[in-house]
């Protein structure tokens, strides 16, 4: 199985791109992990919340079909977001098992922009998990997730990282 991490813009905080590329190359041990970065919507700073929104959506959108990501046979594609399920560590892991376990292809985790998504892509991709109740900035979740997705292979593996 392939796990896709597709996020919108570049990580503009050094810290962070460290930490997610710690993980990436921890990841490697395990899957075959990628993180596709969606450019920045241009004149971003002209737009208003929901048109920028809709325009980082629709730029998703055109990036997982293209890619053919978005086939409902071999890819499953769950958005990141704070109405989603909550999962402990241990209940991700068993999730992640039973998505390896189900023959999915391409397993697509999507972070979109600082609003979040839009009601259309919402509607279109039904699994949605969330990372926490608290509120974090859309490049923390970067990181935080990677950090989760390596936490969960772990536990799947059996291995000493996390304890519980």
């Amino acid at each position: 199985m392939n796990i896709k991490l597709v996020v919108t813009g570049k990580t503009v905080k050094g810290f962070v791109e460290d930490g997610v590329n710690e993980y990436v190359k921890r990841l490697k041990h395990y899957v075959n992990f990628s993180v596709e970065v969606i450019a920045d919507v241009k004149n971003a700073k002209n737009l208003s919340p929901s048109q920028l929104k809709e325009t980082e959506c629709n730029n998703l959108l055109a990036f997982l079909e293209k890619n053919q990501l978005t086939a409902r046979n071999s890819s499953l594609v769950v958005l990141l977001d704070e109405h989603g399920q909550e999962f402990k560590s241990t209940e991700f892991a068993s999730y992640l098992q039973k998505q390896m376990n189900g023959g999915i292809k391409n397993l697509v985790f999507v972070i979109g922009g600082a609003y979040g998504f839009s009601d259309a892509l919402k509607d279109k991709f039904k699994d949605k998990i969330s990372v926490s109740r608290m509120t974090f900035s859309h490049q923390m979740i970067r990181l935080l997730f990677t950090e989760q997705l390596y936490r969960g292979f772990t536990i799947i593996k059996g291995e000493p990282y996390h304890n519980e």
